[in-house]
């Protein structure tokens, strides 16, 4: 059971996921969470590391894609700005947001990656859609009320994995 919340990495933030490292691993396409993993869920404007990974992402020739569980008018909102696609109503942890992104972009799971600051939903639905998954500090210590609740689940989780497989170490990229 704990297999389907562990990350396949975890990095610090998701700014931190080069995209010489990710071409080595033969991603093509990063889906990422939009609140407390793209942009903190209260400051939409995002920021200069921001701009600058998806800079890199992009002349990397690495396409990315907002997947949220937030309704269309928020994500649209959020993202237009940065000029990324996305997914809206996305229902993780569920594949449904998942495989209409995979559908759109024709990319092989083999060739995906799944960005996320949350075990219960990113990561759960990221592995039930069979794609390699990335596990962020969220970027803010405070979460919208709707997502406590997650947290608290989470935090429980997290001590079971944590007593099998030894404490989560975010490191500074993935390697």
């Amino acid at each position: 059971m704990i297999e389907n919340y562990t990350a396949d990495f975890y990095v610090k933030a998701a700014y931190d996921l080069d995209a010489k490292a990710l071409k080595k691993l033969g991603i093509a396409l990063v889906l990422v969470d939009l609140d407390n993993t793209l942009i903190a869920w209260n400051q939409p404007e995002g920021t200069p590391e921001l701009r600058a990974w998806l800079g890199e992402l992009r002349a990397a020739d690495i396409q990315i894609c907002v997947v949220s569980n937030n309704h269309y008018k928020r994500v649209k909102t959020a993202v237009a700005p940065f000029g990324v696609d996305f997914v809206n109503d996305a229902l993780k942890p569920f594949t449904w947001g998942i495989k209409k992104a995979l559908k759109r972009y024709s990319v092989s799971t083999d060739k995906v990656l799944l960005v996320g600051d949350q075990r219960m939903t990113d990561i759960r639905a990221g592995k039930r859609a069979g794609i390699r998954t990335v596990l962020v500090k969220p970027l803010l210590v405070s979460d919208h009320w709707q997502t406590q609740f997650n947290r608290w689940r989470e935090r429980r989780v997290t001590r079971k994995i944590e007593a099998t497989q030894g404490k989560t170490i975010y490191k500074d990229k993935i390697e």
